[in-house]
């Protein structure tokens, strides 16, 4: 139970795991080279427990990528979209997400596939091989591509408890958000405002800091970085999928090659989106301002991972 907001921050099963993991690390030295190795393998814990979704997804385009029967009569798209679904009933099942959560996936799974059958209509990106369940161009398993990402913002929000000092109002954000989505579109036709919508997130979040519980203590970071690590992990996700050939570029129809750069603006921006659409969910939580907070605040920075920059 969230002791500011009185908000469930586990499903019954994670908060089982989370006492079993307490039972054994409780015991390792809070301070030193010790304390902050255990912060460390915490953190990327967490973060692969958030990406679960989108890491058995991309594992699965590459297991089909390097062995998948062609006569086995089921079409590897197919496939993906049926293993998406199942992977989606099972978190829920097992209670390793919440019914809210699975809301925003849904949600993203829409969004996503509106701009994929778009995208695809104008050449932007290919589906090169054939299967049943698809929307023009588009197999249904893309829009899982994008619901990876918002079940990662949904669930390491909530995992990691991150609250926000300095938010801009959820109004601008929401116009912002809208901007993105409908610069994806429009920018085929008129002029590509991606610069100014970079400068307009530079200008809401800026002084936004987010403020994040890894084990013992809550570690901060600048916001706008906690958006550019995300969409360069998510550049390196689409590297791996393009070369499972799960989808491709022009650029890479005659052989793969890595992606450009320049996605990696695209992507930022989509996380600008995909995080908004998350905070119609999960409110943004205001980082309380009493002494507990202070402290924890005081203490982080000597077990930060990787400086500031932690995340």
């Amino acid at each position: 139970m969230d002791k500011w907001t009185g908000e469930e921050r586990f499903t019954s099963r994670e908060a089982r795991i989370d006492a079993t993991a307490h039972r054994l690390l409780d015991r390792l030295p809070a301070s030193g080279i010790l304390g902050g190795l255990t912060e460390f393998l915490v953190f990327g814990i967490k973060q692969a427990f958030a990406c679960v979704f989108g890491g058995a997804m991309l594992g699965l385009m590459l297991a089909t990528r390097l062995w998948w029967p062609e006569d086995i009569g089921l079409a590897r798209y197919d496939f993906l979209f049926l293993a998406a679904l199942l992977i989606q009933f099972a978190l829920i099942a097992f209670k390793l997400e919440t019914l809210a959560e699975a809301k925003v996936i849904l949600i993203f799974h829409i969004v996503g596939t509106l701009m994929e059958i778009f995208k695809t209509s104008v050449g932007s990106w290919v589906y090169p091989e054939p299967n049943l369940f698809r929307i023009g161009g588009v197999p249904l398993f893309s829009g899982f591509m994008y619901a990876a990402v918002g079940s990662y913002l949904a669930r390491v929000t909530r995992i990691l408890d991150m609250r926000y000092s300095n938010y801009p109002p959820l109004a601008a954000t929401l116009l912002l958000a809208l901007a993105i989505y409908v610069n994806f579109f429009s920018h085929h036709y008129i002029i590509d405002l991606r610069y100014l919508l970079f400068g307009a997130t530079a200008i809401l979040f800026l002084r936004t800091t987010v403020h994040y519980r890894v084990f013992r203590f809550r570690h901060r970071m600048p916001l706008l970085l906690g958006f550019l690590l995300v969409a360069l992990f998510i550049w390196f996700a689409e590297n791996i999928g393009t070369w499972s050939r799960a989808w491709i570029y022009p650029s890479q129809a005659a052989g793969w090659s890595p992606v450009s750069l320049q996605k990696l603006g695209a992507w930022y921006l989509l996380m600008i989106l995909s995080f908004v659409l998350v905070t119609l969910v999960h409110r943004p939580k205001r980082q309380p301002d009493t002494a507990d907070a202070r402290v924890a605040d005081i203490l982080a920075p000597a077990t930060e991972i990787g400086g500031k920059a932690a995340g």
